[in-house]
């Protein structure tokens, strides 16, 4: 599996419109992305950090998102709201526990 991670800090006044775009963008993404097995949105109390938690069969299937309309429509909704933004990427074995 594909892990991408992200974190967001967002301008308080841009809160609320950018919970609402990355909801709809992890909808999306969970409904018309076969590769696509997870795609969680987490939020600290005030909303303007955001850790984003998603899982993808591959690093194409990562790929296909990235080239889609939702994510264009994301990306777009939220440009000048983000105040620091940081990805990480990694790596999950089939089975990480196996060899315990």
């Amino acid at each position: 599996m594909y892990i991408v991670a992200v974190r967001f800090e967002i301008s308080p006044e841009h809160a609320a419109s950018f919970r609402a775009a990355v909801s709809k963008n992890a909808a999306a993404s969970e409904a018309t992305e076969p590769g696509c097995r997870q795609f969680d949105a987490c939020f600290n109390a005030d909303g303007t950090h955001c850790f984003l938690y998603e899982v993808y069969q591959d690093e194409a299937a990562f790929g296909v998102h990235r080239a889609s309309a939702h994510f264009a429509t994301f990306s777009q909704a939220i440009e000048g709201s983000v105040v620091n933004k940081r990805l990480e990427l990694y790596d999950l074995p089939d089975n990480p526990y196996k060899d315990l």
